[in-house]
């Protein structure tokens, strides 16, 4: 009898601990980021698959893990023309949307190149053809190079009348200087000109390769017909024949002198003040996306209402230490040593400096968790190849786990880094 009361007990007692703990145990738990069924093949294609019977598409992405990070200098561009190749016309795109009933995107930034398609399940095969033939082996030619590179000089050329755009690439050249973060991602007016097809070709044979590749597919489709139909359209994807160093010497420390910048727009005036931030497998990284958001909430509610809503804090992490970038934009009027409204690094200053209270960071934590669990399961198991994340769970974790503590660490870190100042604007006009 004793027995049973005691076993009553502790069934009670464990009940009333899994309830206690279903309500503060960190979100991650509720967060459905499953493993995925692994395979590779012999030429070093990795393969994640996540089968889905319920699901009524099919969803397929394919990651090459190097970016415009590894641009030739003085050839910005080739990687984003590079990704422009793969697909360079809008009919199969047109495919995608209208016989398949799905989409095709293709992403390219500092650290990868990302192809996204999804489509009916029962079209699975016609999209691992279509995919598999371009990216594997897409045509490569001076008149389609030629073709490409005018139509991306015409979208740099009109961001460089953006005063926006030139103050941000004014901040990150001068924090960086000639590191790859320090230059256009997808190349300038002055680089275009100088690409060639040769050089979408070599950056083909070192980059867009089997063993620098990973593959994801999600949705309706059985596993083992997956992979058997990736293994005979992708089994022919060549591996690279030389390694590629993955990392860079680091940059030197920037000049902390402020840098006047012409304004491209007479009447537009911005400012960028900028430091070094951290990588995205930094075990400083969620302290660094709290701390930014707390920077954020703090210098808006400290500017002028007028000014509140322009301006922005953000953090890029990338595979090497990135940049946190403070912008404000104002008009001509607005800034400069006589006229000045805004005292852009005296805010900033007593923004870094001030100690972090628990309700900002317990406010900033959970607009950092809202944005980190929006992630989709791929997304997130891809990055973990592209950033080698050494445990990937842990990184998943991360906005859960981050203290106040993490926190205020990282801000001392920050207020030793060096600050670039960025102020563009017209010049006075010589009476």
């Amino acid at each position: 009898m004793k027995n049973k009361k005691l076993l009553k007990k502790v069934v009670f007692v464990a009940l009333i601990l899994l309830i206690l703990f279903s309500l503060v145990a960190p979100p991650i738990f509720s967060q459905n980021l499953p493993a995925p069924n692994q395979e590779k093949l012999l030429n070093g294609l990795k393969i994640l698959m996540w089968p889905d019977a319920k699901a009524d598409k099919v969803a397929i992405k394919i990651r090459i893990h190097s970016g415009s990070a590894f641009d030739p200098q003085g050839k910005e561009g080739v990687m984003q023309l590079l990704a422009d190749n793969v697909f360079p016309n809008e009919a199969t795109k047109d495919f995608f949307r209208e016989d398949l009933e799905g989409s095709l995107d293709i992403v390219s930034n500092y650290d990868y190149i990302e192809i996204s398609a999804t489509g009916k399940a029962d079209s699975f095969l016609s999209m691992l053809e279509t995919l598999a033939t371009a990216v594997a082996n897409p045509t490569i030619d001076k008149e389609q190079t030629a073709k490409l590179r005018t139509a991306l000089l015409a979208k740099v050329t009109a961001w460089e009348a953006d005063p926006t755009y030139i103050a941000d690439q004014a901040a990150a050249k001068r924090l960086f200087g000639t590191f790859p973060y320090g230059r256009p991602e997808d190349g300038s007016s002055a680089s275009l000109p100088k690409i060639d097809f040769a050089d979408l070709i070599d950056a083909k044979q070192r980059f867009l390769t089997a063993d620098n590749s990973t593959i994801a597919i999600s949705g309706k489709f059985e596993r083992d017909l997956a992979f058997r139909d990736v293994r005979r359209y992708f089994g022919s994807w060549l591996k690279s024949d030389r390694k590629t160093p993955s990392t860079f010497r680091q940059p030197d420390e920037p000049p902390t002198a402020m840098l006047n910048v012409v304004s491209p727009k007479p009447d537009v005036a911005a400012i960028r003040i900028a430091m070094r931030g951290t990588a995205r497998a930094d075990k400083d990284l969620a302290a660094s996306m709290v701390f930014t958001n707390i920077l954020e909430s703090r210098l808006k509610a400290r500017v002028p209402a007028i000014y509140s809503d322009q301006l922005f804090v953000r953090n890029e992490a990338h595979t090497l230490p990135g940049m946190i970038t403070i912008g404000f934009a104002a008009t001509k009027n607005d800034v400069g040593n006589a006229n000045g409204k805004i005292e852009a690094n005296e805010l900033v200053g007593k923004a870094l400096a001030d100690p972090i209270t628990d309700t900002e960071f317990q406010a900033a934590k959970s607009a950092f968790q809202a944005k980190w669990t929006k992630r989709d399961v791929s997304s997130f198991w891809l990055d973990a190849d592209t950033y080698k994340l050494a445990d990937p769970l842990g990184y998943a974790r991360a906005a859960d786990v981050v203290t106040i503590s993490d926190v205020s660490a990282f801000a001392e870190k920050a207020r030793k880094q060096p600050i670039v100042t960025i102020l563009l604007n017209t010049p006075p006009t010589a009476k």
